[in-house]
């Protein structure tokens, strides 16, 4: 079902993308400073032949033109758009200049491709992340607790060693190699060592409520076969994405790396607003009227103090 004002929304992004392109187009050729931090060593005149028409142009047509023909002009424009983040990113890796042009570029590149989907289908196809092991599918029942309890350890090693440990590494080495990289105080460090120990503490104990009394694994492909309504999910109903948001937030503070802490508060935005609308209408699906008693029950992101009756 496409979202109410779809097409009115990515027309006014286009819109709002040309007209910023368009200022940022003056201040590169006026200040040294703007064209510095944002194309480095490269040629503004060469780059600007490019992506006036590509770019610029094409994002004013998508927000003016018909709709079929701006739907071709949104998709050049989105196009560009996402060669040159990637083109971007490499001459800044390489270069360590134009850091500041690479950030600016993947927020570009994360709006163009929301509008085109907008303009394109009327909505977000977010059902389109959910293959793989994201697949919601309930856990075999024949599987022992042993090895639900052995398969949510692995999970737990596989995914936050890779989200909470190789991709903030990566962030971090990319935050310091662009020269975007902010100083913080010295206490974040330490309270982003206290954050990321109570969030693992949770998800742990959230893991093992779905392992135990659930009959399944956090694993959206191995999910618990009963309602888990006992330990954190007493508290709250997602205390597994509160655990993991948390610890995305603690790791950027340990490493005192800003892009850190947005990737883990973009994460939330996409689990938020992408996935969980399909898990809660799956375990609508799955548990009926009691599962709808329990989301009146227990609110969906802050806990309350006492678990309700």
């Amino acid at each position: 079902m496409a979202a109410p004002g779809a097409e009115r929304l990515a027309r006014a992004y286009f819109a709002l993308q040309a007209a910023g392109s368009v200022v940022w187009w003056i201040l590169v050729f006026a200040t040294t400073p703007i064209r510095e931090a944002t194309l480095g060593g490269l040629d503004p005149a060469l780059v600007a032949a490019l992506d006036v028409p590509l770019f610029v142009a094409a994002s004013a047509l998508a927000a003016a033109l018909p709709l079929r023909i701006a739907r071709g002009s949104a998709t050049v424009a989105t196009v560009w758009t996402l060669i040159v983040t990637v083109l971007l990113g490499l001459y800044a890796t390489l270069s360590t200049q134009a850091g500041a042009g690479v950030i600016i570029m993947i927020a570009a590149s994360g709006g163009s491709i929301g509008a085109w989907c907008f303009l394109t289908w009327g909505r977000v196809p977010t059902a389109w992340l959910l293959v793989g092991p994201f697949a919601f599918r309930r856990a075999r029942r024949r599987r022992t607790p042993t090895a639900h309890i052995v398969a949510t350890a692995g999970q737990i090693v596989v995914f936050w060693g890779l989200f909470l440990v190789v991709l903030p590494a990566v962030i971090r080495t990319l935050e310091l190699r662009w020269r975007v990289a902010l100083d913080l105080p010295a206490g974040i460090v330490v309270a982003g060592a206290a954050l990321v120990v109570a969030a693992s503490a949770l998800g742990v104990w959230s893991a093992a409520a779905l392992t135990v009394e659930g009959d399944g694994t956090p694993l959206p492909s191995a999910m618990p076969n009963r309602l888990v309504v006992a330990g954190p999910y007493r508290l709250v109903r997602n205390p597994m994405a509160v655990a993991g948001i948390a610890q995305g937030v603690g790791v950027g503070m340990l490493l005192s790396s800003w892009m850190v802490v947005a990737y883990a508060l973009i994460g939330s935005l996409i689990w938020n607003y992408a996935i969980r609308p399909h898990e809660e209408a799956d375990l609508a699906s799955a548990f009926g009227d009691d599962y709808r008693a329990y989301a009146r029950r227990v609110r969906c992101w802050l806990p309350r103090l006492r678990a309700p009756r």
